[in-house]
């Protein structure tokens, strides 16, 4: 025991203070240190240059694996010009804050689109199914806003601008449906620097052309100077003799020097063996599990929009189902089918693939993230999956995109189908065109074909994805997705995992503050 008396306690003295400034290593660094120094956050970021934060994050982050560190270091970042299909594959991420830009407010006719690298006959070919995609896209916005402008008239109380412009939105809802996967998008996300590595890692373990050089190019952003627009307007300034230069350089020499944001926390981020790997063995595995006697690939069975899976599966059989669903296009329940059927050792070697090159520093796969109470099975369109893709509170296992689910028709209650509008032909030829195109693309002889011809499937395309959640989440989702300003087809979705849930838990109905989807709505009100 002490000999000295304790420190009389001192008036309730709380400070509390937003930081800007530093940089985002030296951020982490300084906050990593309240573990270890009484020091303040002012007093540490005084003292600490970016040399000792680099040399600190090598030995406690690289040599020691104190991981979490790295979430104390966030970083902003603008990814433009790339595919809607890279975008996808970039945001999915469980630690992931973001925006994109969207379908319904913005004309994607003039985003260009992603080009893979083809042949020239192919390369043709392909140019042409894009345009061709890109014409009925304009002709479905043009003709879809004139079918509602003779539905709808403007209402007195409107202004003539805000009413062509909530129709304008409510055409974009039908036209996306035919925008390919290739067409271009931008986007900006702040992740912290762990979630970074793992995604600049994941990118690069990529099958696509366009995903690996993304991850590249993420990991470089994140190692070189950052765009910093305060110098860069000072700059400008003292070319216009704004202010005066001497004193200007002297301020970006010593108040804004070049800032790199994670040039040492994202230095070893490289294609990950583990993910390659793995996605190669349960990919085979998957194929021969779902042959008949004969060597062919069993049928798929259909399936409907929204599958709530029942809650009594071992979870052995959860896992193993759970590993091989994102690498082949059945339905979770006709593969759980026949896993189930399996014997004990037999499914116990599935599981034991998930792991057989797992290296010291690996996360486990995604799929083993299994024992949640609501497992729902979404075969919806990629346009409607997208924006279900943002919910981060629940697992998501994602199939490839193929045209074997066929596509969907843009409908709305209320809204003129395409049909009463005089353009289900159109798009239906427009779909099957490009179906045709995706098919010639994906049995060519072209360097990642398989991959390449995805980026001709349209939106409308139908694809399948496993989500698993808690209650609390369910319940969420399908109150915000089921919203009238909300696009149809993910409402449609929203509705379909409330009355499963209500099914499956009557005396759970009540809590869902919802309304039926399909009752017509005033397309007026966003």
């Amino acid at each position: 025991m002490s000999d000295h008396p304790a420190k009389p306690a001192a008036p309730n003295t709380t400070e509390v203070y937003a930081i800007h400034g530093a940089e985002p290593e030296v951020l982490a660094y300084a906050m990593a240190k309240y573990s270890r120094s009484a020091l303040t956050m002012r007093e540490s970021l005084t003292e600490i240059s970016s040399q000792r934060a680099e040399q600190f994050l090598n030995t406690f982050y690289f040599q020691y694996g104190h991981r979490s560190i790295a979430d104390l270091a966030h970083i902003p970042f603008a990814i433009e010009r790339l595919s809607l299909l890279a975008a996808i594959a970039l945001v999915d991420e469980t630690r992931w804050d973001g925006q994109e830009r969207s379908t319904r407010y913005q004309d994607f006719r003039r985003s260009g689109w992603y080009m893979p690298e083809l042949h020239s006959k192919a390369k043709t070919a392909y140019t042409r199914a894009i345009e061709a995609l890109f014409h009925a896209y304009d002709g479905l916005s043009a003709g879809m806003f004139e079918a509602l402008k003779a539905a709808i008239p403007c209402p007195e109380s409107m202004k003539p601008e805000a009413y062509a412009r909530t129709l304008k939105a409510r055409a974009f809802d039908a036209a996306r449906y035919l925008l390919p996967l290739a067409t271009n998008t931008s986007l900006g996300q702040i992740v912290n620097a762990r979630t970074l590595e793992t995604q600049v890692s994941r990118l690069l373990s990529s099958e696509f052309a366009e995903v690996r050089d993304l991850g590249t190019k993420l990991r470089s952003a994140a190692s070189e100077p950052a765009w910093n627009v305060q110098r860069d307007k000072l700059e400008e300034m003292a070319g216009e003799g704004t202010v005066d230069a001497t004193a200007t350089a002297e301020i970006l020499n010593t108040l804004m020097p070049p800032v790199r944001t994670a040039p040492t926390l994202v230095k070893y981020a490289e294609p990950n063996d583990y993910q390659i790997a793995s996605r190669r063995e349960l990919r085979q595995a998957a194929a021969e599990l779902m042959r008949d006697p004969d060597g062919n690939p069993r049928p798929i069975f259909p399936a409907p929009i929204v599958d709530l899976l029942d809650d009594d599966e071992d979870l052995e059989v959860e896992l193993a189902t759970s590993l091989l669903y994102p690498h082949c296009h059945y339905s979770y329940r006709q593969l759980r089918g026949a896993v189930a059927a399996l014997t004990e050792p037999r499914r116990n070697e599935l599981i034991a693939l998930g792991t057989a090159h797992r290296g010291r520093h690996d996360e486990l796969l995604r799929s083993f993230h299994s024992g949640h109470g609501f497992r729902f099975d979404i075969l919806m369109d990629i346009g409607g999956f997208r924006d279900m893709h943002r919910h981060r509170r629940c697992v998501q296992l994602i199939q490839e995109f193929t045209d074997l689910h066929g596509y969907d028709e843009p409908t709305c209650p209320g809204q003129p189908t395409l049909a009463e509008a005089g353009l289900e032909p159109a798009y239906k030829a427009a779909m099957d065109a490009a179906y045709t195109a995706y098919r010639t693309l994906r049995d060519s002889t072209e360097p990642e074909a398989a991959q390449s011809a995805q980026y001709l499937l349209p939106l409308g395309t139908r694809c399948r994805a496993m989500f698993k959640m808690d209650f609390a989440e369910a319940l969420y989702i399908s109150e915000l997705r089921s919203g009238i300003a909300g696009h149809f087809s993910y409402r449609l979705v929203a509705w379909e995992m409330y009355r499963a849930i209500a099914a499956r838990h009557p005396a759970l109905k009540s809590m869902f503050r919802i309304e039926d989807v399909h009752i017509p709505v005033d397309l007026l009100k966003r």
